[in-house]
Parts: C-alpha cells; sequence; structure tokens
C-alpha cells in the first residue's frame, strides 16, 4: 500500500491506476480488497483536497468583489 500522497494530483494519478487494475479483472481477491481499500483512502483525501480548494476560492471571490456601501436613499 502507497504512503498518503502530499499532492492532489499525485493521489489522482494513483486513483486512476488502481481503477484500471480493478477494471481488468486480473487481480485476486486479496489484491483486490487492497487495492479497493487505498482506493477509498484516495478518495476521502482527494475529496478534501477538493473542498480545501473550492473553500480557498470562495474565499478570494468575496474578497475581490466590490464593496456596496449602503447610503440611504436622498431625501426630498
Amino acid at each position: 500500500m502507497m504512503a498518503q500522497p502530499q499532492k492532489f494530483e499525485d493521489a489522482f494519478a494513483r486513483l486512476n491506476e488502481i481503477v484500471s487494475k480493478l477494471e481488468t479483472g486480473e487481480t485476486g481477491l486479496e489484491e483486490s480488497l487492497q487495492l479497493y481499500a487505498e482506493g477509498m483512502k484516495l478518495v476521502q483525501f482527494c475529496g478534501q483536497k477538493l473542498t480545501e480548494a473550492e473553500t480557498k476560492i470562495e474565499q478570494l471571490t468575496s474578497e475581490s468583489a466590490p464593496r456596496t456601501v449602503n447610503t440611504p436613499p436622498p431625501t426630498e
């Protein structure tokens, strides 16, 4: 089993490798279970990284959005 990756891209690449290997149907039961477990950890890792990226984008977007000043309407 591979150590936890540090980058989203590495985790995603490894996940694709696992899916390809499992799709061939050439792995035994034990290896398939190990690959499946590793894949699930990678899915969680990638999901967490994507959530973090989404949060960062939302923060950056709200920081750069033009600010409106609430001023009362002019009185006649």
